[in-house]
């Protein structure tokens, strides 16, 4: 498939679905913790298709490969730092054969995690340095057959933009979202808006951009909805948590229900979002609901401070109010439409 696969899609669709979280799928295969998640690429890979098949048969127009700590500096930790090439090759490789047995347009999006190093002046890492391992890691998911690059969970715009540079020495088109708190802000101090500024001021923009992970899916919303009003112009991204972690018999839970993922979904699409998925906690069942939520065409009213914004077309079944979960504390959403 071309590498403009993800440009395509969104020329010719409202929304698009992406996938859910690859963690929480791979622990309830059998990862535990310390484990190097991009080891399982050459080790399982029968369990890496399934992570993606999974995704696909849920309906997800996009999947992001196993890969989200794939450069040097992560995978330094595992001593693997000589792997780079290897694992994210095949990590894409494994995702291009899922997609093009989908028998319909699915886009591999090539997973490029934070580095897990502070950027200078506070921390170690040189601007230089993190285009040098991003590069690394950009040229083996381009080389597997990825279509977009997908950077994610970002906190720093110094690493953002390495990552950006990255995948214009790649030539590769990408998409890239940062992760906020329930403060509104990331890591290092960043807004919904001042993101929404410096993707319009790059010199190579991504195809889409937005948040992912945090804290939970109401918080997501109102970062989304941050965009929105700071007249983001590239298509947004919305990937929510589903729901809080808990601690439940030795495990962790997410609280998240399919029915609130389902609502989370209708109203990241109306708060402003084109690609909307799931991060930690999201699983194949979330995934069903938030599709076939979003194909019903239904939609929640909601003020974003310019008056009523109501989506046309058919209507879903009257609904009495989003869950509490999903109310931010600005409470700017009201009762569903008749």
């Amino acid at each position: 498939m071309s590498q403009n696969a993800l440009a395509k899609l969104l020329s010719e669709n409202d929304w698009l679905m992406a996938d859910g979280a690859t963690g929480t799928t791979l622990f309830n295969m059998g990862l535990t913790s310390g484990d190097a998640p991009e080891m399982w690429n050459v080790e399982y890979p029968d369990r890496i298709r399934a992570l993606y098949k999974g995704a696909v048969d849920a309906g997800s127009d996009i999947f992001l490969t196993n890969s989200f700590g794939g450069t040097a500096s992560r995978l330094k930790l595992h001593d693997a730092q000589d792997r780079v090439g290897e694992l994210n090759r095949i990590a894409a490789e494994l995702g291009r054969e899922i997609a093009d047995k989908a028998g319909r347009t699915v886009v591999v999006a090539g997973s490029m995690g934070p580095t897990g190093e502070i950027m200078q002046p506070m921390g170690p890492l040189s601007y230089e340095g993190a285009v040098e391992m991003f590069h690394e890691q950009a040229e083996a998911l381009k080389e597997g057959g990825a279509d977009v690059l997908w950077v994610e969970t970002i906190s720093a715009p110094e690493e953002y933009k390495a990552a950006a540079r990255a995948a214009e020495l790649a030539d590769m088109p990408w998409c890239g979202t940062m992760s906020f708190d329930t403060a509104g802000r990331t890591m290092m101090g960043v807004t919904s808006a001042a993101m929404a500024k410096l993707v319009e001021t790059l010199p190579n923009p991504p195809l889409g951009f937005g948040a992912n992970c945090g804290v939970g899916a109401s918080d997501l919303l109102r970062t989304v909805l941050g965009f929105t009003t700071a007249g983001a112009t590239i298509p947004t991204i919305a990937k929510g948590n589903a729901g809080i972690p808990k601690y439940v018999h030795g495990h962790i839970h997410y609280d998240g229900t399919p029915e609130l993922m389902a609502d989370y979904a209708v109203l990241a699409r109306d708060c402003g979002a084109t690609i909307i998925g799931g991060c930690c906690g999201t699983t194949t069942e979330h995934l069903r609901s938030m599709r076939e939520a979003l194909e019903r065409g239904g939609t929640w009213r909601l003020f974003l401070g310019l008056g009523r914004h109501r989506r046309q077309g058919p209507r879903a079944p009257r609904k009495a109010r989003p869950p509490p979960e999903l109310i931010p504390a600005t409470d700017r959403y009201i009762d569903a439409p008749s």
